[in-house]
């Protein structure tokens, strides 16, 4: 069916107007182009360049983690504490978990070698380094390292973190600070402390087990004070020669 000289004349209209909007539109987009086409260009390359420096970054990290992992693994294999913590500390630096994780790794291997000062440093550094489970681990390793000769108050402030009323470390640290008030010859508080800890059921089996033992162990009278030695009897005055 051939459209009338009425629809032909519309049709003519439309493609004019058609092509004229082209027209507009290419020569807008030449303005454009020349007034920023350098613009569009740099920001383009920017673009590339930053996804491609991003995978470059990306591969970097994983070979650093890589390499972090395979010195951890060897620094493990050191049955010799006072070697490994030399080579813990070369990781020591090394970004994300590795490093904490290294620097306690370290500071076991200079407790178990006999340096016990600079153990406890490493313990706070990473305690204050790390507010989650390595933190708390460290916190509590030096806390104990300190069980022995520290005053309670500086206990009690070191583990404060762990010793909240729903905290995981909480029997951990209570089983410290009963430990000190045994060593500082607080009987009954540290027999009181081990009784409430034995009955903990948030407390880990282990836990209540050894707090079992030494609260049996004080109450049938150790740690307290049973006397002492008298000194041996003079021995017997002898007659002079004549």
């Amino acid at each position: 069916m051939v459209p009338g000289p009425g629809r032909q004349k519309e049709l003519a209209v439309s493609d004019i107007f058609r092509e004229v909007e082209e027209d507009v539109r290419r020569e807008r987009l030449e303005k454009f182009w020349k007034a920023y086409g350098v613009w569009v260009i740099a920001a383009a390359m920017l673009v590339l360049a930053g996804v491609g420096g991003f995978e470059v970054w990306q591969r970097h990290e994983a070979a650093e983690r890589m390499k972090a992992s395979d010195a951890f693994s060897a620094a493990q294999r050191i049955s010799d504490p006072s070697q490994a913590a030399p080579a813990f500390a070369k990781i020591a630096d090394a970004k994300g978990g590795y490093g904490l994780i290294a620097k306690l790794s370290q500071a076991n291997a200079l407790y178990a070698s006999g340096h016990p000062l600079d153990a406890i440093t490493l313990y706070k550094d990473v305690a204050a380094a790390d507010s989650g489970e390595i933190g708390a681990v460290a916190r509590l390793r030096a806390a104990w390292a300190l069980s022995s000769s520290a005053p309670r108050a500086d206990l009690e402030k070191l583990l404060a973190p762990l010793d909240t009323p729903t905290g995981a470390w909480r029997a951990m640290a209570h089983e410290i600070l009963a430990f000190s008030d045994y060593r500082a010859a607080k009987v009954k508080q540290a027999a009181a402390a081990y009784h409430a800890l034995a009955e903990d059921a948030q407390a880990p089996d282990s836990l209540r087990v050894r707090a079992r033992a030494m609260a049996d162990f004080l109450d049938k009278g150790a740690g307290s004070d049973s006397g002492f030695v008298p000194p041996p009897p003079p021995p017997p005055a002898t007659a002079p020669a004549k």
